[in-house]
């Protein structure tokens, strides 16, 4: 994990003590059509993953997996909502509201002329109850008022390494695994290892305290955008944006391609993957292509309200795609999952 931005969390807390606990409501920043050949579904799943509910899906429509789609991976252990879509060409609706699909509760159904793309969301919301809270409330306060007027570092979250998919990934690339993974297993390895490489730097980024401000050779990107462009740390105008949350400092999320960053933040960056040679030239073999991503995030909507015992807390915000709720929650507070 990367270090405290903010400092040792002022207060403990245990969160999903219950599937409630951990609600994600995606956006995708678009609704759906009204009319065409695939049929869009908004589902709420509890203790299901994405992929799980994808091929339930398929199965009760009577389509092949490859017919359903969705934006984006949801975390199993919480309630989620989000938009599936299956591809029915000159097909009627099934009658889906008569499915019975454990953990899997169907809300509604549109049609679209489109599928829901891999990816393509605007970000989610997040609703989160942490229980048993002890520590400093006073600090605490202070610090949701600090992590909503700042940010917080845009590390991976611990389920992004899903337990053995790091050590996994160095197999694979060492020709050691015994059995060739799926496509889908493959991307899981492939991701961990480029997350760490970016966790690193980051890391380091924090020590340094630059994690949250240019440096000569920044690369930077626009909030709420992946889009990205040189940045100069001697331009009045470009600091501000930066401290105003507008533009972010970024950091690599490694593959074939030329690096756009320069001078020290390349030297960062280059110290950083030099460690280790057999994660870059195996993300290399695997032909996935560079890409930057933004070190710092922005924590929109940010609320909170304490229970009157003051030993509950709940939490809502929205982030933005690729943005993980417990790197928000570990620079609030030290928390454990029972």
């Amino acid at each position: 994990m990367t270090p405290y931005a903010w400092g040792t969390p002022p207060a403990s807390a245990n969160i999903r003590v219950q599937p409630d606990d951990f609600r994600v409501i995606e956006d995708l920043g678009h609704e759906p059509s009204g009319e065409g050949e695939h049929l869009w579904l908004w589902v709420e799943k509890r203790e299901q993953n994405t992929a799980f509910v994808a091929t339930e899906l398929a199965r009760a429509a009577g389509v092949h997996p490859r017919q359903v789609s969705f934006a984006g991976l949801k975390d199993r252990n919480a309630v989620t909502s989000q938009y599936f879509s299956i591809h029915l060409p000159g097909r009627p609706d099934p009658d889906w509201q008569n499915w019975t699909i454990e953990g899997i509760c169907i809300h509604r159904a549109e049609r679209s002329h489109r599928k829901i793309q891999r990816g393509r969301l605007a970000g989610n919301r997040f609703e989160l109850m942490l229980r048993d809270l002890d520590g400093d409330l006073d600090a605490l306060e202070a610090r949701l008022v600090q992590v909503r007027n700042h940010g917080v570092p845009n590390g991976f979250g611990e389920q992004r390494f899903g337990g053995n998919n790091l050590a996994r990934a160095r197999a694979l690339f060492a020709g050691e695994l015994r059995r060739k993974p799926s496509k889908n297993k493959r991307g899981f390895y492939l991701s961990s290892a480029r997350s760490l490489l970016f966790n690193q730097v980051l890391a380091e980024r924090i020590g340094q305290g630059t994690w949250n401000r240019l440096i000569p050779g920044d690369v930077v990107m626009l909030d709420g955008s992946q889009s990205w462009f040189k940045a100069d740390p001697a331009d009045p105008e470009q600091l501000q944006r930066c401290a105003d949350l507008d533009i972010h400092p970024t950091g690599p999320l490694v593959g074939e391609g030329e690096n756009p960053v320069s001078d020290q933040a390349a030297a960062i960056e280059e110290r950083i993957t030099a460690a280790e040679p057999d994660l870059v030239q195996g993300l290399h073999h695997f032909r996935l292509q560079a890409q930057r991503r933004a070190l710092r995030m922005r924590i929109q909507h940010l609320t909170w309200e304490l229970t009157p015992a003051k030993t509950e807390l709940h939490l809502s915000f929205n982030l933005g795609q690729g943005s993980y709720a417990t790197s928000v929650l570990r620079e609030l507070v030290d928390y454990s999952t029972p």
